[in-house]
């Protein structure tokens, strides 16, 4: 097993990547934390864990809430006795462009998806240096982090900032032995807030389908356990092909026609 004595917590985990993420993660030896903002979610797939032989703790946290997570990282340590993994899967999109995204929207989007991992890595960092213990750190990113697009503005600020925060963790917590790296998706399960996953869907990447969420948690998996051993602050592009291809999206305008 890939991850046999380890104590993981994988934000977001109630559905889709994150749920395919802390299942795997069980199968591999790890303790997880399933951290969501729905306590049906979260028990959900901590029973499924358990139903499968392995040890999970179900955690319902607000991660753009410094005080959730202190609570969550307390649970997590008090449990499992130890944090080694953190997985920040969770994110929210505005899909809008610039005229259709209100203020709020934005902030809400930036919150959850750029400052959360900030918010939680902080505190998990801290417990991991305060106990003397390395660890392992995947921010999930996106392939939107990387390029423009007509229906999403906040979610790809976000994304590219994700990015350039997991190089700068990377650097910044190396020396305490927190190893830090990206996974950033594209088109897989259902979109993001959304419940269906449309396997026929239509893609443009070189695979000629969407992804599936387990094929996610396999490279997140990589990265979290000693096979990537000499990877840090990378990012693992998990896309189909998606970015080595010159697709250029058309331009917006407003729904007015101006």
């Amino acid at each position: 097993m890939k991850l046999a004595g380890k104590a993981a917590i994988v934000t977001g985990a109630g559905r889709n990547i994150g749920e395919e993420i802390a299942v795997l993660f069980a199968q591999e030896g790890a303790k997880v934390a399933v951290v969501d903002m729905d306590e049906g979610r979260a028990d959900a797939v901590a029973d499924r864990i358990k139903d499968e032989g392995g040890e999970a703790v179900a955690v319902v946290c607000d991660v753009s809430d410094t005080e959730d997570i202190t609570k969550m990282v307390a649970t997590t340590a008090d449990a499992f006795g130890a944090i080694d993994i953190l997985v920040n899967n969770v994110a929210i999109s505005d899909n809008k462009d610039i005229f259709e995204l209100s203020e709020d929207e934005w902030r809400k989007t930036i919150d959850i998806t750029l400052s959360s991992p900030f918010y939680v890595t902080k505190q998990v960092a801290n417990w991991m240096v305060d106990n003397d213990r390395g660890g392992k750190v995947i921010n999930i990113g996106s392939t939107s982090g990387f390029k423009g697009r007509p229906t999403a503005l906040a979610y790809t600020a976000a994304k590219g900032g994700v990015f350039n925060l997991t190089q700068s963790l990377a650097v910044q917590l190396a020396p305490y032995g927190i190893i830090v790296n990206q996974v950033s998706p594209n088109m897989t399960g259902s979109p993001v807030g959304q419940e269906i996953f449309d396997r026929n869907r239509k893609v443009n990447n070189l695979v000629g389908r969407p992804g599936e969420p387990d094929e996610q948690a396999k490279a997140v998996l990589f990265l979290a356990s000693d096979d990537a051993s000499f990877i840090a602050g990378a990012n693992l592009f998990v896309d189909g092909g998606t970015m080595a291809m010159a697709s250029f999206a058309s331009p917006a305008k407003r729904k007015d026609g101006k």
